[in-house]
């Protein structure tokens, strides 16, 4: 394996990154970044959670100029949520080139502090098309002096529709630009795209990510009807008890309706869509990321590009109609070697969209079936859902708890501290820790004997963040 000191990173640099815990490049990084230093235009093909981000922001520190105020490196996004991502990843790595300024630029922000902001100067810019194109419009930016262009998750930027705004954007940075493209799969339009705008670039793809990702996921497929779905839904979560789970619908209106029903049951859920104001996005997933929230009911579109530590399981309420749609939904859990849990909810209607995703990735999902009594395996007996409270997480006014927290004798920690569970409890289901040893002061997730792994974007060095007397740390960010 190669390592980030032989790929010639400077020093200031590797020491953030062994700050961070980062020590070992994941595949994606090692095939990339030596290219992207060489000055190649890249096509990278790779699953969300392989640690894309950091394959083309380690060659953009080393290249940009912080005595130069103009922008010089510009990384377009299709929703905010990944572009605030991508803005945190970049200022942690911004501190090893002194005067390197990073902007975020995305819809629903204040407008004036960014037209600040680029007037000071910003040498790396991140946005959403829509507000890059306001602030080209506006003349607060101008890309004249732009060397590195990076379009991340190209795919879903052109499935929601930013193609002629993606174009508008890339044609006013100069041609002489070493352009980047990162997509996780591979459509007809981001194909064009590339041969409209891209010099002879190295394709480079990460061929066993998708079964990587899956083979760590158990992946259960619950047969309901559409008239017993959400019943279906509230005793597969009163089961498992997620740590921190997504659940996936297919409209806003359906995410609405599913969120305030589980409000009403009493489970710690939010909802995240394009109805919501940018504020009320970020509060919701300030809430998620820190584990006030056990629930977050998304639509593809608002979740896509989330990257959230601790998610043990998907829920697809709504089942995707493609094998992409599916392996993006699924990879919020399950990441970087981490253990996750799927499960899709499938009514008759849904049966063909179900052979299709198994057709898909080679496997047949685990079946199991919604009775009134409970949730069974396909051809066992049905067993009863247990309870919410008990063992669930207490409310603060001493109401029942909710499913998936430990209860008695718990204390919530300050901070950043991280929750653990007792020794031997399941991620995928099993009892969650009581007595004092529901959560750690400061220790890792995760069942005895191993710490979180954590997710793409942000590896951990073992042992770095994990259990004091797990086998092994953190790692894989």
């Amino acid at each position: 394996m190669t390592t980030f000191e032989q790929m010639g990173l400077s020093k200031a640099v590797l020491q953030i990154l062994r700050g961070q815990g980062i020590t070992n490049p994941t595949p994606v990084q090692e095939k990339a970044i030596p290219e992207l230093l060489a000055g190649e235009d890249v096509i990278v093909q790779a699953q969300t959670g392989t640690g894309k981000t950091l394959a083309f922001l380690l060659p953009i520190m080393e290249k940009i100029r912080p005595d130069r105020p103009d922008a010089q490196a510009l990384i377009i996004t299709p929703t905010r949520e990944l572009a605030i991502q991508i803005t945190a990843e970049a200022r942690k790595l911004a501190a090893a080139r002194e005067g390197l300024s990073v902007l975020a630029a995305y819809g629903g922000q204040d407008v004036e502090r960014q037209l600040r902001k680029l007037k000071n100067g910003a040498q790396l810019v991140i946005g959403t098309p829509g507000r890059l194109l306001d602030h080209l419009r506006r003349g607060s930016l101008t890309l004249g002096a732009v060397r590195l262009l990076v379009l991340d998750e190209a795919d879903q930027m052109l499935h929601m529709g930013f193609l002629a705004e993606v174009e508008e954007i890339i044609r006013l940075v100069p041609r002489s630009r070493q352009t980047m493209l990162f997509s996780a799969t591979m459509p007809d339009n981001v194909k064009r795209l590339a041969k409209a705008y891209m010099q002879q670039p190295r394709d480079i793809r990460i061929a066993e990510t998708s079964r990587v990702t899956l083979d760590s996921i158990r992946q259960i497929a619950v047969e309901c009807t559409d008239r017993t779905k959400q019943d279906a839904l509230k005793t597969m979560i009163r089961q498992h008890r997620p740590y921190l789970a997504v659940i996936f619908c297919r409209t806003k209106r359906r995410a609405s309706t599913l969120n305030e029903a589980l409000r009403e049951a009493g489970f710690a859920s939010d909802e995240l869509h394009g109805d919501l104001s940018q504020a009320k996005r970020e509060q919701v997933m300030r809430a998620f990321r820190d584990a006030k929230l056990e629930l977050l009911v998304a639509t593809d579109v608002a979740a896509r590009g989330i990257d959230v530590e601790g998610v043990t399981h998907v829920f697809n309420y709504d089942i995707p109609h493609d094998v992409d749609s599916y392996i993006h939904r699924i990879g919020r859990t399950g990441r970087a070697g981490e253990k996750g849990v799927a499960v899709t909810f499938a009514a008759p209607k849904d049966a063909e969209a179900l052979r299709t995703i198994e057709r898909g990735i080679g496997r047949r999902l685990e079946r199991q079936r919604y009775e009134k009594d409970g949730v069974a395996a396909v051809g066992g007996t049905a067993g009863k859902a247990k309870a919410a409270g008990g063992k669930g997480r207490p409310a603060a006014d001493g109401a029942p708890g909710r499913s998936g927290r430990p209860q008695q004798g718990e204390a919530r920690p300050g901070g950043g501290q991280r929750r653990g569970q007792a020794a031997g409890a399941k991620a995928g289901g099993g009892s969650r820790g009581q007595g004092g040893a529901g959560r750690g002061s400061g220790h890792g997730r995760g069942p005895s004997g191993s710490g979180r792994n954590g997710s793409g974007r942000d590896q951990r060095a073992g042992g770095k963040r994990g259990r004091s007397d797990s086998g092994r740390g953190r790692r894989g960010r």
